[in-house]
């Protein structure tokens, strides 16, 4: 396939990079962003992290707001972030910031008009990595990240393919969407009305049922607006005593929902990785 830069720039000895491509599942064009550590410029190929993002956001927002590129550069990892959703005028939208383009919850839709664009589990799952794994000097060694939204999409995609990625971790991920505003809306839209066909896409409901565990890190902030009717960290927390899911959740109070949070605890979560890619 091919990709077509759209901007270098130079940070902490490597290099952030855009990419544009057409993409085959997501019938549209489609960006990503690429950190490539300085190892890469010593012949040596490294292990990736995915991170996703949350409702709104782009390809920027997490690499030029978290500051996650200098442990990046220090632990010798890559990491991509693609965009939240499909783009283009063609694309379906909705007037809401919470359905549409910036919101496609990393599901494969099957409802019109969504199903003709939005599937995005299997862009993140396949198509993305067999583009990055290609076209980079990468390993197959993948984790996984995101905030909001994209903490949703993390922790699903990490539990429903346990042998893809090394490691998993969320910063204020949305953990229960199949009882949340937010949830109910873009599974409704998405996946149509039929309710037992959201469980494969819900955090506590798949940990809860978990028989392989994929290491996790869970940050969540204490002065977070959305924490109670929205995240529900506490359904994480209850479904992973019934499995026996050896998962780490962390309340850090005073922070909020934004990337000050995130990039205050950036850093940790790359050492959390890196134990398992390095």
């Amino acid at each position: 396939m091919t990709i077509e830069n759209v901007s270098v720039n130079k940070s902490f000895g490597g290099w952030h990079k855009q990419y544009s491509h057409q993409s085959k599942v997501l019938n549209c064009a489609m960006r990503f962003a690429i950190y490539l550590p300085p190892q890469v410029s010593n012949g040596e190929k490294v292990p990736v992290l995915y991170w996703l993002s949350g409702l709104t956001c782009s390809d920027e927002n997490f690499m030029q707001k978290a500051g996650a590129q200098r442990m990046a550069a220090e632990l010798g990892i890559a990491i991509v972030a693609p965009d939240t959703s499909p783009r283009g005028d063609d694309v379906a939208d909705d007037d809401g910031y919470d359905l549409g383009k910036g919101a496609g919850f990393y599901v494969n839709a099957t409802q019109a008009p969504w199903n003709r664009h939005y599937q995005m589990y299997d862009y993140i799952v396949n198509e993305l990595p067999e583009i990055i794994e290609a076209a980079f000097p990468v390993t197959q060694k993948r984790a996984i990240s995101g905030h909001s939204m994209g903490g949703h999409g993390a922790l699903t995609i990490a539990m429903l393919n346990p042998k893809r990625y090394c490691s998993v971790s969320a910063f204020s991920p949305i953990c229960n969407p199949i009882n949340t505003p937010w949830g109910e809306k873009a599974f409704t839209a998405y996946l149509g009305k039929d309710q037992a066909t959201w469980r494969d896409h819900d955090a506590s409901e798949l940990i809860r049922q978990a028989r392989q565990f994929v290491p996790v890190k869970v940050d969540q902030g204490g002065a977070d607006d959305f924490l109670s009717e929205q995240l529900k960290p506490e359904t994480l927390v209850a479904a992973a005593k019934v499995s026996g899911y050896p998962l780490a959740l962390n309340i850090h109070q005073g922070y909020d929902h934004s990337y000050y949070f995130i990039s205050s605890f950036i850093e940790e979560h790359l050492r959390f990785h890196g134990q398992y890619l390095t």
